[in-house]
């Protein structure tokens, strides 16, 4: 599809009539708080850690940089998010943004984020960090979202790497443990999307992304969406036996996975339900659920475990 990006209002408003809210919604408070989380769950749970100020500034550097790469998002989409019910009252297409200004926030963001992490903690966390921005806005965003019904599979990676910067923030390296952390959100991108994909298809098919469900149909997205789920609850599990968690953590892992799995279970029977009550619907809010209680549970496993240790 053509990328078009005239400018949706007066470029010489730039902010000009740009509320808070506005402000807020362009670096995607959402995405960026689940980011900011898992950052901060990777970088207490590693070894080793960080005083408490440089903890607090390593998490700020991190929630600058992703939203910076929310803003660069809204810069590009704006054509498409203008094409979307559920994006079309977003600052860019409805205009009390400039698309010029979202550019240059998004920017500054990114690169204001990246030069506090290198501060804050080390070079590796800084690097990931700018890569991490690098993907968002330039690999998913700019080339595969609206290329390829793998969007989400490749560029959930961007999502992925949060807990990853925070446990280099604190150690300096990225061992097997991180990357067990990025596999987790990794595996868990597709469900999570892929079922709003299936309530917003007809919005997707307008503003002509190519999702799952627009392109390979609505049951092989289901089948997807169940596969995707098994491995993500068997992944989840995973920081027990590999010795960063306890069994405590390993058995509410292994609930909280039932639940996803089921949830997912239920997209592939036949449909009965409209609305609020779609199985869809229903695995969305879960799978939301899912990954902040995973995490909750990871990071009170850790900080019960290294008290008891200190004691």
């Amino acid at each position: 599809m053509p990328v078009s990006h005239e400018p949706l209002g007066d470029e010489r408003l730039l902010f000009g009539r740009a509320t808070l809210k506005d402000l807020l919604a362009l670096i995607k408070p959402r995405v960026m708080a689940l980011a900011v989380f898992t950052a901060l769950v990777g970088l207490l749970v590693a070894p080793g850690a960080l005083p408490p100020v440089q903890v607090v500034v390593a998490i700020c550097a991190i929630a600058i940089g992703a939203g910076g790469a929310g803003a660069l998002n809204m810069w590009y989409d704006a054509d498409i998010d203008a094409a979307m019910a559920r994006t079309s009252q977003r600052p860019v297409p409805r205009g009390r943004i400039a698309p010029a200004a979202a550019l240059a926030l998004g920017l500054f963001l990114s690169v204001c984020g990246t030069l506090l992490l290198a501060a804050a903690a080390n070079g590796l966390a800084a690097m990931l960090l700018a890569f991490t921005i690098f993907f968002y806005a330039v690999v998913y965003t700019i080339w595969l979202k609206r290329r390829t019904p793998q969007n989400i599979v490749i560029g959930g990676a961007a999502g992925a790497l949060p807990p990853v910067i925070g446990w280099a923030a604190a150690t300096g390296s990225v061992g097997a443990d991180a990357v067990v952390l990025f596999m987790i959100i990794f595996l868990w991108t597709p469900p999570h999307f892929w079922a709003l994909a299936l309530l917003r298809e007809h919005d997707y098919a307008r503003a002509g992304i190519p999702m799952m469900p627009n392109v390979a149909g609505s049951a092989s997205t289901r089948r997807q969406i169940f596969a995707y789920a098994v491995a993500t609850a068997l992944v989840g599990v995973l920081p027990w036996p590999l010795g960063f968690a306890g069994p405590a953590f390993g058995l509410g892992a292994a609930v909280l996975g039932a639940g996803f799995v089921r949830q997912a279970w239920l997209t592939l029977q036949p449909r009965q339900a409209s609305g609020a009550t779609r199985p869809e619907r229903r695995l969305f809010a879960y799978s939301i659920l899912y990954l902040f209680a995973l995490f909750a549970l990871l990071l009170a496993d850790t900080l019960v475990i290294r008290a008891l240790f200190a004691g």
